[in-house]
């Protein structure tokens, strides 16, 4: 089965380049270290039956608070930096004068097909169309959850440049992306966004790739650092704790702003993905910063409950003197008038806590694996 929404293999120029790299080792990407990217051995079982057979409140039982950022938008930021999360890994972030978009993610489910894989129980605030005018989009890897198709069909019809990891801009391409408005890079590298101050730069992250079974690695995953002339912002994509964000702190120095992923995690998979506990390292590694937690809410990809990463957030950051931006789903917040969180996600947990014929419907989510290889090896999870 070809599906167009798996992307194109890298080939030509493209492909030399990739091979240039360091991280690129017998035709596949590496992480710095060696890290365990499926589940760790002797816990796939568990896992496994955890996922399929568990009671964890994966999904919230009606859709999370939100609202529109149109009337927020209509002026700029006054402080020079905002950022609106739409959900899961998509953020609009106003740095300087610049819109940067990051992980755009619009489509149903995070999956090659529509009628199988994790479904979307988040709707996004807006619709693409009424975005406001973007200067750049960051794609910082190729996973479904980050990468999405039908998403990309659309902004390919405006003329905004896209900045992404080494071979991701042949699935971009593939999909009526111009490339001479892709930019890839390596880790340390940097590009200014056409017609702005801004400059982005990839970083290290601690990941994979890889967009079908028996296919990863095949193009690079990256965090994202957004410096503009007097603001800067860092997006982690996705990642496990790494000691590279020292070396992040060092290179760029301090961010006004940090997005650091907090969910889909779970100690089986614990070096690919942050969730709550480890993001507090990594803000401190990265120097701090205000805190803005993304890649939860919207998709229901682990085994931990659905509010679990932010209410473990809120719990450890006052020890930890952690300055948190939790704002609502499309809520635009300039970073620096943020004092302190409220807790609007606990409005639906409330409803969790009514008897059962006081409560909504629940959303449909049928959990769904892919085989497992004599209980080991098992390429899950594919976020």
């Amino acid at each position: 089965m070809h599906l167009k929404s798996f992307g194109a293999r890298a080939s030509g120029l493209r492909l030399e380049r990739m091979k240039a790299s360091p991280r690129y080792v017998d035709g596949a990407f590496v992480n710095s270290k060696p890290v365990a990217q499926g589940l760790k051995k002797g816990t796939a079982g568990p896992t496994i039956s955890e996922f399929l057979c568990g009671g964890q409140r994966r999904t919230p039982i009606a859709p999370l608070p939100s609202q529109s950022p149109l009337a927020g938008w209509a002026k700029p930021p006054e402080t020079g930096l905002r950022a609106t999360w739409l959900g899961h890994s998509t953020v609009l972030l106003e740095v300087d004068g610049a819109r940067v978009l990051t992980d755009p993610v619009w489509g149903e489910r995070a999956s090659p097909v529509t009628f199988a894989g994790p479904k979307r129980f988040q709707p996004v605030p807006l619709p693409i169309s009424a975005l406001p005018e973007l200067d750049a989009v960051i794609v910082s890897h190729d996973h479904y959850d980050h990468l999405d198709y039908p998403t990309i069909l659309e902004l390919a019809r405006r003329k905004v440049p896209f900045f992404t990891s080494l071979g991701v801009g042949a699935h971009l391409q593939a999909w009526g992306v111009p490339p001479e408005r892709i930019t890839e890079l390596d880790w340390w590298e940097q590009a200014r966004v056409p017609g702005s101050e801004l400059v982005l730069s990839a970083a290290p992250s601690q990941h994979f790739s890889g967009r079908s079974l028996g296919v990863r690695n095949s193009t690079s995953w990256s965090s994202f650092v957004v410096k503009g002339p007097k603001h800067s912002a860092f997006f982690s994509g996705d990642t496990g704790l790494t000691p590279e964000y020292a070396a992040i702190r060092e290179h760029y120095g301090k961010f006004d702003l940090v997005m650091l992923e907090v969910g889909a995690f779970h100690e089986s998979w614990g070096d690919i993905h942050l969730g709550p506990e480890h993001a507090l390292d990594a803000l401190e590694l990265l120097g701090g910063g205000k805190f803005l937690p993304v890649h939860w809410g919207t998709f229901n990809l682990a085994i931990h409950a659905w509010d679990e990463p932010a209410e473990t957030l809120v719990r450890l950051a006052p020890a930890r003197a952690v300055e948190l931006v939790m704002p609502l789903l499309g809520e635009p917040i300039e970073p620096a008038r943020v004092a302190s969180v409220t807790p609007w996600w606990r409005a639906i947990a409330a409803l969790e806590a009514r008897p059962a014929a006081e409560r909504p419907a629940a959303i449909e989510e049928l959990p769904s694996l892919p085989p497992a290889a004599d209980g080991d090896g098992v390429e899950w999870p594919l976020d």
